[in-house]
Parts: C-alpha cells; sequence; structure tokens
C-alpha cells in the first residue's frame, strides 16, 4: 500500500513523518535476492524490512554486511546505521552467512529500491473495483512517544481505491478510539486523514492496533476492513534503576586480586535493545577514601576487588556509591544510583601471642584435679570466632602426663590443671613448653610467614608433702611350694616411706586372706604358713594365691597392695580314672577306652600308665590293657569270655610315680547297645524287691499295731490332769512365781509336753516339730492334729506319728520306749520306704508314703503326708473368745 502524496504545508509535515515508513519486502527464497521499497531518504536506526537467516543457513555463527550504513540483528532484521538517502532507484548490498565450524558460507543480496508512484488510466472494460495497484492496503505507522505536537496530529492518510467512482466514508475502531484510552485517534470521514489527539507514554502503549473501513453513503462497504498498526516510538524519558537502594555484601579479608564481591543490577523502562535501554555501571564514591579497592564491570555490574590489602582489623566496612547510566554511558544518558554495603568478613590473619614469655606455678605433691595456672594471650582478630578462640598445647615437659591444658571459653585464657599425682621425691621441678594456635587455619600468607608455633615457657615447682607409706609396686610376688610345714616362714610385701626411702616404722596388717593360709608379721611384714597349701583347690586354678595387704606408718597413714602368692606344685595327687561302670556289648565291641586325669601340673601329670593290679589268672585271662594316648587306655576281652559283669582292678600311674588302684564293674553284655543293658538291670532289680516290699509292708504295720497299743495303755493309766478344771470357764491360773518352773506345755489337746535336756524327751497327744540346737531338742505344740516330730538322729526328715492322740502319757515311760523303737525303726524305715516308694521302672511313686522338708517353724499346715489323718479339730472355738489378758500373753509367745 502507498501513501497519497500530502498537499500543501500539510503534505510537507507528512513528508517529515513518513521518512520512517518501511515498505513492504517481496517475498523471496532462502539466499537469494531480497527486494525492499523503501523512501528515498531514511534516518538512522530505522527499519528497512527483515530477511530470513535461519532458512539460508540455519547454523551461521558469523554475519557480515558488504555495507557499513546498514546493519542486521539477529532475527533477520535490516536496519539503517546512519542516514541514508537514495541517489539513484537502486541501491543493493550483501548480508554473508558463515559457519565457522563446518566452514561454510553463504550470501543474500539486498535490493533496495525508491518506486516512483506511476498513473495508470483506467480501461472501460476493467471493473471499477479492480486496480492493478491497491490503494487499500496496511500502511505502517509510527508516532513519537510524548509528542509536543501540536494536536491533532495528522498520522497518515488512507484511501480506497473505490473512492475515484464513488462517494466514500471512513471510520475507524480499536483500542484508543473506541476502546481504552477513549478518543485517542480519529479519522476524517471524507479525507481519511488519521490524527492523534494527545501525547502518549510508550511504556503504558507501545503499539495501537486500529481497524479502518471505507463505506458508501448507502452503507455499502467498500473494501474489506483495513489493518492500521500504529507503533509508537520509544524516547528516552526512563532513569534506570537499581534493583536495591541499597546492596550489603561480604568478602573475606586478604582476599586475592579478582575476588567476586557481589553483582549490582539496573533496569529501564525504555525500550529494549535500544541505545535507550544499554547501561553503563561505574563506582561513584568508595568511603572510607582509601587507595581503590574495588571495581565494577561496566556491562554486567560484577564488582571485585582490586588490591589485597583488605585488612579488617583497620577497616571492617566500606561504602561505594554506585552509578549506572543509559546510552551506554554518554555524557548525554540518564543516570541512577545506589549504595553498596561491603563487610570485610573476618579471616585467621592473626597469630595468638603470648602476653608473657615465661611463667611460674606451683603445686603440692599428691594433688591432683587442681587449677595451677591461668595464661592470657592476645589475638586481633574478631573476638568469639574460631579465628579469636585459642588452641593450648603442652609441646613439652608432659611426657609422663601429669598436666592438661585447656581453654577457657569466656576469657580465652589458657588453663593449666594437674590431673596426676606429682611426687617431691621423684622430682622437683617441670619446666612445660606451652604452644598456643586458633581453632580455625590460618590463612595461606600467615602460614607461609610463620614458620613455628608461638611458644611460652612454664616452671612448675613441686611443693613437698608428707604422704604416707607407698605400696609400689601394687602387687609383689612371692613363691610357696605345695603342702609347706605349717609355720613356714617366707619375705612378704615390702612398702616404704616416701620421705625416707625406707621400710622401718611401718606396720602390716593382713586385709583378706581367702582361705586364711597365712599369716603376716606386723613389723616385717614377713609371712608365716598357718595351714597346708594346696595348690590344686585354689580358684581359679591359675597357681596364684592373691593376699591383700595394708601397710600403715606411725602417723596412720596407709597404703594397700596386694601380695601374689605362687604356689609351686608337687605331685601330690595320683591319676583318677574317670569312669565307674562299663557296658560292652559282645560281640558287637570288642573293647572299651577309659581315661583318667590328674589334678596336678602337666610336669607331674601324663604321660598315664595303666596296668592291671594284680590281676587273678581268670581276670588275667579275660581282660588285657593297651595304650591309646597320653592319658586313655583301651580295656579288651577275650572272645570266649562268658556274659555277666566283671570286677576289673585298674592301675593307673602319672610320670613321676604317683599311683591309684581302682576297681571298674564291667558289665560283657550280649546286647546291640549298651542303654538295652542298663534298661534291664533296673527291671531285674524292681522284681526282685517286690516281695521284700511287701515283707517290710506287714513289719511295718505290725511296729505300729504294737506302738499305738503301748502309747494308749499308758496314757489310760495316769489319772493327773494337765489342765485345771475351769478350762471350760475359760480362767487362767494367777501365779506370782519369778522363778523357772517346770518346762511343760500343754497342748490345745489337752495333752502335756515337756522339754529336756541331753536328748531326751517326752511326748504326749500329738507332738510339734522339733528344731535340734546346741544338744537341746525343743518340741513345739502346734495348732491342729497333724504335726511332725523330727528324729534325734538329726537326719533332716520329718516323720508323721500319730499313734498316741487322746490321753496324757508319762514322760519318763515314754522317753525310753520311743528311743529304743526310734533307733531300730529308723534306719530300716528309711531305706525300705524309699524301696517302696518306686515303681518297676524305678519312678518315684505317688501313692506311698513321702518324705517332705520341714515346713518352717509353727507352719499351719502341719503334715501333709497321705498317711497322717484327717480329723477337724473339734472343741476349740474356746480358744477364739479368750479375754484381753491371755491374748497378750499369746502374742509373747508367739514372738518368742
Amino acid at each position: 500500500m502507498a501513501a497519497p502524496e500530502p498537499r500543501g504545508s500539510v503534505r510537507g509535515a507528512l513528508c517529515s513523518l513518513l521518512l520512517t515508513l518501511v515498505v513492504f519486502s517481496f517475498a523471496c527464497e532462502s539466499c537469494k535476492m531480497v527486494i525492499f521499497n523503501i523512501p528515498s531518504k531514511l534516518e538512522a536506526n530505522k527499519m528497512v524490512g527483515k530477511v530470513d537467516l535461519k532458512e539460508c543457513l540455519g547454523s551461521a555463527d558469523l554475519v557480515r554486511l558488504s555495507d557499513s550504513d546498514f546493519r542486521v540483528l539477529d532475527d533477520g532484521s535490516v536496519y539503517t546505521a546512519s542516514a541514508v538517502e537514495l541517489s539513484d532507484e537502486k541501491r543493493s548490498f550483501t548480508i554473508w552467512l558463515s559457519d565457522t565450524k563446518r566452514q561454510t558460507q553463504k550470501e543474500i543480496t539486498v535490493l533496495l529500491e525508491h518506486q516512483k508512484k506511476v498513473l495508470r488510466k483506467r480501461h472501460l472494460k476493467e471493473t471499477v473495483l479492480r486496480r492493478s495497484k491497491r490503494r487499500w492496503a496496511p500502511i505502517p505507522c509510527s508516532m513519537q512517544e510524548n509528542s509536543l505536537g501540536p494536536f491533532p496530529l495528522l498520522l497518515q492518510q488512507v484511501q480506497s481505491d473505490a473512492a475515484q467512482n464513488y462517494t466514500i466514508f471512513y471510520s475507524i475502531s480499536g483500542r484508543g478510539v473506541d476502546q481504552e484510552p477513549l478518543n485517542l485517534f480519529f479519522i476524517d470521514r471524507d479525507t481519511g486523514n488519521l490524527y492523534c489527539t494527545r501525547p502518549v507514554d510508550r511504556e503504558e502503549y507501545d503499539v495501537f492496533d486500529l481497524i479502518a473501513y471505507a463505506s458508501t453513503a448507502d452503507g455499502y462497504s467498500a473494501d474489506l476492513p483495513l489493518p492500521l498498526p500504529i507503533r509508537v516510538e520509544d524516547e528516552n524519558d526512563n532513569y534506570p534503576i537499581f534493583t536495591e537502594a541499597i546492596y550489603n555484601f561480604e568478602v573475606p579479608e586478604s582476599s586475592r586480586i579478582g575476588t567476586t564481591v557481589g553483582v549490582v543490577c539496573a533496569t529501564d523502562r525504555d525500550e529494549p535493545d535500544t541505545m535507550h535501554t544499554r547501561l553503563k555501571y561505574s563506582i561513584l564514591e568508595q568511603r572510607p577514601r582509601s587507595p581503590g579497592l574495588f571495581s565494577v564491570h561496566p556491562s554486567t555490574g560484577v564488582i571485585t576487588t582490586v588490591s589485597p590489602y583488605l585488612d579488617r582489623e583497620v577497616v571492617d566496612k566500606y561504602s561505594l556509591i554506585m552509578k549506572v547510566q543509559d546510552m551506554d554511558g554518554q555524557f548525554f544518558g540518564l543516570i541512577g544510583t545506589s549504595t553498596c554495603i561491603i563487610t570485610v568478613k573476618d579471616s585467621n590473619d592473626n597469630v595468638p601471642t603470648f602476653k608473657q614469655s615465661a611463667y611460674e606455678a606451683s603445686v603440692e605433691e599428691n594433688t591432683v584435679n587442681v587449677e595451677i595456672l591461668r595464661i592470657s594471650i592476645e589475638d586481633k582478630d574478631l573476638m568469639n570466632t574460631a579465628n579469636w578462640r585459642a588452641n593450648f598445647t603442652i609441646l613439652k615437659g608432659n611426657e609422663n602426663g601429669h598436666f592438661k591444658i585447656s581453654t577457657d571459653k569466656e576469657t580465652n585464657e589458657g588453663v593449666l590443671c594437674v590431673v596426676k599425682p606429682l611426687n617431691y621425691e621423684e622430682n622437683r621441678q617441670v619446666i612445660l613448653e606451652i604452644g598456643v594456635s586458633n581453632e580455625a587455619p590460618f590463612t595461606r600468607d600467615v602460614a607461609l610467614r610463620m614458620a613455628t608455633v608461638n611458644k611460652a615457657l612454664v616452671t612448675v615447682r613441686v611443693r613437698d608433702q608428707d604422704e604416707g607409706p607407698e605400696c609400689s609396686p601394687a602387687a609383689q610376688y612371692v613363691r610357696i611350694k605345695e603342702n609347706s610345714a605349717v609355720g613356714t616362714k617366707i619375705n612378704g610385701y615390702k612398702a616404704y616411706d616416701t620421705e625416707t626411702r625406707s621400710s622401718n616404722g611401718l606396720r602390716y596388717k593382713k586385709l583378706h586372706d581367702p582361705k586364711e593360709w597365712i599369716t603376716i608379721d606386723e613389723l616385717s611384714g614377713s609371712i608365716i604358713t598357718s595351714k597346708t597349701l594346696d595348690r590344686e583347690v585354689v580358684t581359679p586354678r591359675n597357681d596364684v594365691y592373691n593376699v591383700t595387704v595394708l601397710a600403715i606408718d606411725q602417723g596412720g597413714r596407709s597404703c594397700t597392695g596386694t601380695l601374689v602368692v605362687n604356689i609351686e606344685d608337687v605331685n601330690d595327687n595320683p591319676p583318677e580314672i574317670l569312669q565307674n561302670y562299663l557296658v560292652i556289648c559282645k560281640p558287637k565291641m570288642g573293647y572299651i577306652d577309659i581315661s583318667a586325669v590328674d589334678p596336678d601340673e602337666r610336669i607331674h601329670g601324663a604321660p598315664f600308665y595303666f596296668s592291671l593290679a594284680n590281676p587273678s589268672p581268670e581276670t588275667s585271662r579275660i581282660w588285657t590293657l593297651t595304650k591309646v594316648n597320653d592319658t586313655a587306655a583301651r580295656l579288651s576281652y577275650w572272645k570266649n569270655a562268658a556274659f555277666q559283669e566283671y570286677n576289673v582292678p585298674i592301675t593307673v600311674k602319672d610320670r613321676a610315680g604317683q599311683s591309684a588302684t581302682k576297681t571298674l564293674r564291667v558289665n560283657l553284655c550280649d546286647c546291640d547297645y549298651p542303654s538295652q543293658c542298663l534298661a534291664a538291670s533296673r527291671s531285674a532289680d524292681v522284681t526282685l524287691g517286690k516281695w521284700a516290699i511287701l515283707a517290710i509292708l506287714l513289719g511295718v504295720a505290725l511296729l505300729f499295731s504294737v506302738l499305738l497299743t503301748l502309747v494308749c495303755g499308758v496314757v489310760g493309766a495316769r489319772k493327773k490332769k494337765c489342765f485345771p478344771e475351769d478350762l471350760a470357764q475359760q480362767n487362767l491360773i494367777i501365779s506370782n512365781t519369778e522363778a523357772p518352773g517346770d518346762d511343760k506345755v500343754c497342748s490345745g489337746n489337752g495333752f502335756m509336753t515337756q522339754t529336756v535336756n541331753n536328748s531326751s524327751q517326752g511326748f504326749c497327744g500329738t507332738l510339734g516339730s522339733g528344731v535340734k540346737n546346741g544338744g537341746q531338742e525343743t518340741i513345739e505344740l502346734m495348732k491342729g492334729g497333724h504335726q511332725t516330730l523330727e528324729s534325734c538322729g538329726g537326719a533332716g526328715h520329718h516323720h508323721t506319728l500319730d499313734s498316741c492322740r487322746g490321753g496324757h502319757v508319762d514322760t519318763d515311760n515314754c522317753r525310753y520306749t520311743y528311743s529304743e523303737w526310734h533307733s531300730f525303726t529308723q534306719p530300716r524305715l528309711g531305706e525300705k520306704l524309699r524301696l517302696c516308694n518306686q515303681s518297676d521302672d524305678h519312678v518315684p511313686s505317688q501313692d506311698y508314703v513321702l518324705t517332705y522338708n520341714y515346713e518352717g517353724r509353727g507352719s499351719p499346715a502341719g503334715s501333709v503326708g497321705c498317711c497322717s489323718e484327717k480329723q477337724e479339730e473339734d472343741g476349740l472355738d474356746f480358744l477364739n473368745n479368750l479375754e484381753a489378758k491371755f491374748t497378750a500373753l499369746a502374742e509373747t509367745c508367739t514372738k518368742r
């Protein structure tokens, strides 16, 4: 589309505005000629057209032009680099595209033409609306941002081709007309002149897309709606602004040149990719005004160090006034400023130093965990940081570990302490070499400058103390032969006085002797055997017997040591055969192995020598012994030996000649496994015992009958009663006698018992359990009718005796009868009851008389044997309603 030629004075103004007009570019194939139609004059930085670089050579990384009056952008847009005027109708230049990696190059020829307007006559046969050159076409148009007018400002004129034959009326719509901002543009309906009514801000509206309409008087649309884009040309009216008003950065001190401190950034609202937004950064001012330490990259805004002399201890913070200017920093560009605060971070570039080169301290010997010295240092680094906190080290003089040095976190002082007792007699003065460093490592420059650690000397003087005797070494060893004679005296434990280095004046005392085998001479510390020492009973079996000894000086101070008695073994134990009973299954087993052990040391032990001990001709014929190893022998039998149990005496002798003889029971059995013979043997034993058990039971029943008859006869013969007749009235006999009375106690059933010395005893009624102590047997009455009586033999079992309930028995008569009966029946009944209490498989039966252990003094359970009587306690309810006096007496007796 071409604009109509302006007329008059308006025509001149329109020409000046249309100098920026970019005409159509004709489509062409890639890498072929491209033709642009342009005005005869173009100002600098005006767009000429656009070429397709990607389609020509998509991998191009280098673009060059043959004409310096033009420049091309990466997207293919061609601009004028300076003002251009076409002297001829045509002008051309070449665009070279190069791929340096592939070594390829292509070129695009650009032809610029200034097309003159050619008037053609309309043929009669052609329709009204058909034209060889249409004027109703989009016209690129622009207007200056913040234009000063005059307003309304003529922008351009649009015309329809139908206006040559018809009366055409023009109208527009779009943003700026009937959309916000309203009424910014209007068009003369008769002439098609487009006007702007007021200034426009490009940052608010950068382009207006209007639509023009051409219609006849009767409303007929002469042409299709025409797009009219109006671009607002940018003006440098916006100052660049930093993203932050104040920047805060940190940089370590002693940083190398070129260390990045931070990045500043600014923005500009003007049109991108133009001079209006091309920014340049710089530093206006540095405070404090020391030599310049920082610089900023003009394009990226990166701040770096330009000096290695950043020292926090001199200046810990810098303030920079940053400047940014558009128009690539030219003097007429707009400027923005910001403040940049740079904090210098502390580095460990200062060595801690001692305030003194030498220190002195003193400590009393034998004291531990005490502070003896505080060492101060100076460090210029930042306080309470790893660069300032000190680490102290003892470099020399602490080889025995007596001292420890730590750091006080609050004051940063070195605290020297004694952690192991010092001995004045061994060392009266200790010289320590102390070094100091920081928790954080030093910087590289400081580490190179400092050849050694900063040091100081500390002299520690040890003060004397009377600390008493010293048991050193703590364990001292002596040797004693086993079975030494009682009273053997040898050197014992020796302690010494730390002051005099002598044992004079010390006394010794035995604190612990596990088996009381030795005594200690109080003055000399020598030990004397008080019993025969037996190495084999020492536990654990390490031939060592430990005795704890206490050494005491004249001031009462003491120390403790251990006397380790090494008991030397003698050959006092013969070897012992481990087996007692052997089963050999003939003919499956032709022999059986036996073994022996010797508790003595190995020098007195194996190898053992096994032999038959004084064998009879029959034994020598049947049995033979052969050696298996040092501790075992093989017992073999003659193949024609009979199936039976043999007694084979065997002698075993150790290497020193100690011997012992043992008779082994060897069962030569017809079996497959030894367990079969063992089971058969048990079964045979049980079978033989049945008739004997029956006879025993009959005998026991007869004895119980005789005993019951005898006891009941004696009780009936006595007429004297143990209780007064007023027992039913619950009266107690009042007695003020203080002297000892008769040792008679009445049971709850009305029978009398008596405590008798020298194992003589009486009983009547149901007897309580007796506890034998010091030759005196007490028969205690217990509640209920099922009580137990302990035998005088002290066998530890309680047998039920319920045969004499219901009468009084004279103590003297009963004593001899019961003793004789007890002596006669106790061994026999015990054995028979044991056999009776087993089943056929020798398993304890549950339905025979059982033996129970002692259930405690005053057990309310009484006897729970299967033969006990289970009668109820009748007639004892009155015991629950006794008076308060009897209750107090009963409580006293119960406590006894």
